[in-house]
């Protein structure tokens, strides 16, 4: 399939995920949003993606978060997410830490919380202040809690001043906690970026962390996907919509997440939606409240 262009008049419909499911031999499903709120795991998005998987499909797990893959697993054990969901996960924080590993860098000017330390490697890449770093690394704010991120600006200017390039290791510009929206890395370096500053971005929309995604489906089936028989699954438009559509595959939108707020929580507003699709000009396959089989 190919995602249609946007259509203003065209009805929003909602539906479950079984129909789709024989469209597509591979789905690269959003986490937080989709298979869990950053709290509670969304067990019904978790068993339509084990029917999909008991089908023949294969499911690869593709986030923003800021560290290695094998957190993401952790985090999802301690959710009680079953494994038996997916096959593969890729983040952001690995297609960061290749970006490193590519550039044969040693040190770097961290931006970010300590509990992302481990996108360093066991400190086989070193923290080092501005006039020393090749390169900064965003991965968040340090103290979410407290800070916004204009409290960064003079830092961000520094940076320019040193024409370091930046890498972003969590594209989004906030994320939902609960009933809490939290910013994250994204919105830096939204900053650094229009300040002038060189930014590569490491996770979705970007193509870096899709072609992984699809390298690791790829592996996974052992053979190569056509991307008209992959989908992916997300809650952000800035995102997962957008980088869905950029990578040239389908998207199911899901509606509570992120825009959950906005569109109506349990019974998106279709002219919200209709509304939201419009202004940003991408059109989903399927939209949903939450991803149900």
């Amino acid at each position: 399939m190919q995602t249609p262009p946007p259509d203003n008049d065209a009805p929003i419909a909602l539906g479950r995920f079984e129909p789709l499911a024989p469209n597509y031999d591979v789905a690269l499903c959003d986490v937080w949003g989709v298979l869990h709120d950053g709290i509670t795991a969304h067990l019904d998005a978790a068993d339509a993606l084990m029917r999909f998987r008991s089908a023949g499909g294969v499911v690869v797990l593709v986030s923003n978060a800021p560290r290695p893959s094998e957190w993401v697993v952790m985090s999802l054990d301690e959710k009680g997410v079953p494994r038996s969901a997916w096959d593969g996960v890729i983040t952001s924080g690995d297609v960061a830490r290749r970006m490193l590993a590519d550039r044969g860098l040693t040190s770097v000017h961290h931006i970010g919380p300590l509990r992302d330390l481990p996108l360093l490697g066991d400190e086989r890449i070193s923290r080092v202040g501005i006039d020393e770093a090749p390169i900064a690394l965003a991965t968040g704010l340090e103290n979410e809690a407290t800070e916004t991120p204009d409290d960064y600006a003079d830092r961000l200017a520094e940076m320019k001043r040193k024409d370091l390039p930046l890498i972003c290791a969590n594209p989004d510009l906030v994320v939902q906690v609960g009933d809490q929206t939290i910013w994250c890395a994204g919105a830096i370096a939204d900053l650094y970026e229009k300040a002038g500053g060189e930014t590569l971005w490491a996770g979705k929309p970007y193509a870096p962390i899709y072609d992984a995604a699809l390298r690791l489906a790829a592996e996974i089936l052992g053979r190569d996907v056509p991307r008209d028989r992959v989908v992916a699954i997300g809650d952000a438009v800035r995102t997962d919509l957008a980088g869905a559509t950029a990578a040239g595959i389908d998207c199911v939108f899901v509606a509570d997440g992120i825009h959950g707020d906005e569109l109506g929580r349990g019974s998106p507003d279709p002219e919200k939606l209709k509304a939201l699709f419009s202004e940003h000009g991408y059109q989903p396959v399927a939209v949903m409240p939450k991803l149900i089989w």
